[in-house]
């Protein structure tokens, strides 16, 4: 009886709560006309290159909200012709070393954590991303958000993670 209960509580919990999750921190605004970088996102997803796909997202999006001097982070490639570095967070250092020093005043990152297609009838799209800004010339976090999002059958991936993206950038307090 007790285990009915349960399952019933947590079913009306799991309906009622609806299809996305966000939380977005409260800052001070920070300065749009700053040199910003987009840095890799760690795919901590089972979808190959969501990271990436995600980077692509997020830098249109801050351009959509006005920022103009904004970069991608692109990879130095390797002349020698060795594998490429798999440890996403000796990357991502390396990154914000790289972009500090080229006079970078924000870096844009975080992680996706999920990217996929839930499996059942309908396959519904569902994505979970964490976005920060960085202070590079600190090192510290300044701002950060993280969301996740579950989308309809006919929806794709990507535009459940644009929206859910959306939504966490519209929370950027920015001033010029």
């Amino acid at each position: 009886m007790n285990l009915q209960k349960l399952l019933l509580t947590l079913t009306a919990v799991v309906i009622f709560s609806g299809c996305a999750v966000y939380k977005i921190q409260q800052t001070e605004p920070l300065d749009i006309s700053a040199r910003w970088v987009v840095l890799p996102l760690l795919n901590h997803s089972d979808t190959p290159e969501a990271g990436a796909r995600a980077s692509d997202i997020v830098a249109t999006l801050l351009r959509s909200q006005g920022i103009q001097q904004l970069t991608s982070y692109v990879a130095i490639a390797n002349n020698n012709n060795s594998l490429p570095e798999l440890n996403q967070q000796k990357s991502l250092t390396q990154a914000i070393s790289n972009t500090r020093s080229q006079g970078y005043h924000f870096g844009v990152g975080g992680s996706v954590q999920e990217w996929r297609y839930k499996s059942g009838l309908d396959g519904e799209p569902a994505a979970g991303i964490t976005l920060t800004v960085t202070d590079l010339e600190s090192g510290k976090v300044v701002w950060s958000a993280s969301g996740s999002r579950t989308g309809w059958g006919r929806e794709s991936v990507s535009g459940v993670a644009h929206k859910l993206m959306a939504k966490l950038i519209d929370g950027l307090s920015l001033t010029e």
